[in-house]
């Protein structure tokens, strides 16, 4: 058994001997096949003595190199000695070996470890930097003052609100004019004093970044922006007034103020409502004081056997007699649907909203209306129900109905619809006058666009 071992190891060795040999070959083969430059021989061979001679005008040009020695046996340099920096030992191997006839170069050259040597090319440097700027700074001054010159220039063409207000359909976009002629201003100030300095390339790297900072700061105001631009595009339209009765989103209310960022309305509750720019830009809005005649609008059931035609007349005449409905447009009435238990009329007027409030000159109409049909013999008849009672439940009383009450002639005071409520009217007034500066609405009134 041992004699088997024995074989197996002496054939392994055997066996990495010859792969180690057939590497070896393969090197050798490659380094054959791939020789490098050629080495003058005869008369073109560069002297020893011309190389060394070469290599010490170098080193007596480049201060750094003092302290190397160097040798030169058949175009083969050896360097030894030590040189200030880490990044000297290679600059000086690459310059020996660039000379014409060198062959090799052996460069044994170590950086100096002396606190002294190590500092003298530092304070060299921070020296020749502070003679460049100090020989740099009248160019700089003139820089700086045409910077200021030019920027002062745009302060005081933007100075005059006047000229910016003729120009601009409101303060607001007066504004953001004067701000963007302030900015050219600064821009080209910015411009002229590079290029005095020559400094122009350094723009482009400032424009650059400034275009990654404002598109990361753009993503992250997004909302803000919006909200900023619809502020310039409403206040551009005007699509209400102040103290318009709108809705918008679903919200209604007297407009009080447009801001830069939201919009505010006045629900006839008494609550503010802020509604964000953006918002309002993309929603429908619904003025509802634009046109002074406003149609109100209701809906009356009647039996279904009933005669349809005299019902529609005789709500209609109803309407028609009272004091606060206009003759032209004229109120009207059909017949809407049939329901499952009667038969619904649909009846329209108009009013005139700036002396006649709307909720209640519709809810007179419906009650004048009812009492008219029911005088007249009309029932109006609600929804029937079959309902099963256990005969141990004591049934309540029920009173009887009262008697119905006939419709009061036009013109009886009875029948007058209340005057227009400006409650809200005023609490929007007051409201826009403590703080009239915020808002970027025509304070004449008379939307643009509605």
């Amino acid at each position: 058994m041992t004699a088997w071992k024995t074989v197996i190891a002496a054939a392994l060795a055997t066996g990495l001997s010859l792969s180690s040999t057939s590497i070896r070959a393969q090197d050798q083969t490659s380094t054959a096949e791939t020789p490098g430059p050629s080495i003058a021989v005869g008369a073109d061979t560069v002297s020893d003595a011309d190389i060394s001679n070469r290599i010490d005008g170098i080193i007596l040009a480049v201060s750094a190199f003092d302290d190397v020695a160097h040798d030169v046996a058949s175009g083969v340099v050896t360097l030894t000695g030590t040189v200030p920096e880490t990044s000297d030992v290679t600059r000086l191997g690459g310059i020996v070996g660039r000379i014409e006839g060198v062959v090799a170069v052996e460069n044994a050259v170590e950086a100096s470890s002396d606190v002294t040597e190590r500092l003298t090319p530092a304070l060299g440097r921070i020296n020749e930097r502070v003679r460049q700027t100090i020989a740099f700074l009248p160019l700089l001054a003139i820089g700086l003052a045409t910077l200021v010159a030019i920027s002062a220039l745009g302060w005081l063409l933007t100075r005059s609100e006047r000229l910016f207000n003729r120009i601009a359909p409101n303060a607001f976009i007066a504004e953001i004019l004067r701000t963007v002629v302030r900015f050219v201003f600064v821009f080209a100030g910015i411009v002229v004093a590079l290029d005095l300095i020559g400094a122009t390339a350094l723009l482009g790297t400032l424009l650059g970044a400034a275009g990654i900072i404002g598109l990361a700061v753009g993503f992250g105001v997004r909302d803000t922006i919006e909200n900023f631009v619809a502020s310039v595009m409403m206040s551009i339209r005007q699509p209400f007034s102040p103290n318009d009765l709108v809705e918008i989103d679903g919200e209604i209310g007297n407009v009080i103020r447009l801001t830069s960022r939201a919009t505010i309305l006045l629900s006839p509750d008494g609550n503010h409502i802020r509604l964000p720019n953006a918002t309002v830009f993309k929603s429908k809005i619904i003025n509802y004081t634009r046109e002074p005649q406003r149609r109100f609008l209701f809906e009356l059931g009647v039996d279904a056997e009933s005669d349809l035609a005299v019902a529609r007349e005789t709500g209609l005449a109803a309407i028609r007699g009272l004091d606060f409905v206009l003759d032209a447009p004229p109120p009207a009435a059909w017949i809407e649907n049939v329901g499952e238990s009667n038969v619904v009329l649909q009846f329209t007027g108009w009013i005139d909203q700036t002396r006649t409030d709307y909720a209640q000159a519709r809810g007179e109409s419906i009650r004048i209306a009812k009492t008219a049909l029911e005088a007249a013999g009309f029932a109006l008849p609600e929804p029937i129900y079959r309902v099963r009672l256990d005969q141990r439940t004591a049934l309540p009383s029920v009173p009887d109905a009262p008697e119905p009450r006939p419709a009061p002639p036009p013109g009886d005071p009875e029948s007058a619809a209340a005057p227009k409520d400006d409650t809200i009217e005023r609490k929007v007034e007051a409201d826009r006058r403590a703080a009239p500066a915020t808002d970027l609405l025509d304070p004449e009134g008379g939307a643009k666009d509605g």
